[in-house]
């Protein structure tokens, strides 16, 4: 029988193109270009002085960890009342402030304590107190009014009592009604907003809170929203800088970081999506750009 015998042509071609598919197979398998990792900053750690409302409400247990893997800094949060929080910041102990009592903070922005001041977000306060309310606030339209019943019934009411942006809040609210509590009905805590409330569900007293912190703690708590919706008692947050021209020895390049991801679009839309899924309804507005006085319209 005859046989074909290949020609050295074709043989050559043959083993040429199984060298090629060996190459092209390797190259398949061959480990693709990974994305470059972030950086890690010369000075890595940054201290966040903040309200006890960001940390009680859960947001910045969302916040933190997105600017850390976006920047390489590792933040230490000092969770206290504004007033402690705006001291701290006075004292160069802090290197950026997260905080909600605009008219406290005017006066470290004039003394140049703090710099790159920025409107960050918002929610509101309310009146909280158990449903059998004695001193028949609900529906009522004004904080004003509301107080004004507490006291002339003698309720119980736990103020916070600690110079925070909520303690400023209801100091105010006082003063406006032209009240000095005092007696035994009147009783301060000295705690953060999420033991302040824990206090009041189990004494059955009223509370002026955030609602943020509020609706984080609510399935914990026997407390009703008795009064609410009051432009007066927009919650502002800010977000600044601690002058490093002030205080040499913060860490100024982290701080611009955190004011700068705190305004970012994403870290906005993060912030005004936080308790949707949750609550039904969101914690914060997020409010980069705006200007106080448009809050609310």
């Amino acid at each position: 029988m005859f046989k074909k015998v290949m020609s050295r042509k074709t043989i050559s071609t043959l083993f040429l193109t199984l060298i090629i598919l060996a190459l092209a197979l390797t190259g398949c398998g061959a480990q693709q270009p990974q994305p470059a990792a972030t950086p890690t900053p010369a000075n890595p750690n940054l201290i966040l002085s903040t309200t006890t409302s960001t940390q009680d409400s859960g947001l910045l247990d969302v916040l933190i960890p997105a600017f850390e893997k976006k920047t390489g800094y590792k933040v230490k949060t000092v969770a206290v009342g504004t007033g402690a929080a705006l001291a701290n910041a006075d004292k160069g102990d802090a290197d950026v402030v997260l905080v909600h009592a605009p008219s406290s903070e005017k006066q470290y922005v004039d003394n140049k304590t703090l710099t790159n001041y920025n409107l960050v977000m918002h929610n509101d306060f309310i009146i909280v107190g158990p449903t059998s309310d004695p001193a028949k606030i609900k529906g009522m339209k004004t904080a004003v009014e509301a107080f004004t019943a507490i006291e002339k019934n003698k309720s119980v009411f736990l103020s916070r009592g600690d110079k925070s942006g909520t303690d400023t809040m209801e100091k105010g609210i006082w003063t406006k009604a032209n009240i000095k509590p005092a007696g035994t009905w009147y009783q301060e805590t000295g705690s953060g907003m999420g033991q302040t409330l824990t206090i009041a569900s189990d004494k059955a007293a009223y509370t002026l809170t955030d609602r943020a912190t509020y609706l984080a703690n609510q399935k914990n708590l026997k407390l009703d929203i008795l009064v609410q919706g009051e432009t007066a008692l927009l919650n502002i947050y800010h977000v600044a800088q601690v002058n490093p021209e002030k205080f040499p020895k913060v860490n100024a390049d982290g701080a611009k970081a955190f004011v700068s991801f705190m305004l970012d679009p994403d870290t906005q839309k993060m912030i005004g999506e936080y308790g949707k899924d949750k609550y039904n309804q969101a914690l914060f507005f997020a409010d980069a750009g705006k200007k106080m006085e448009d809050l609310g319209k």
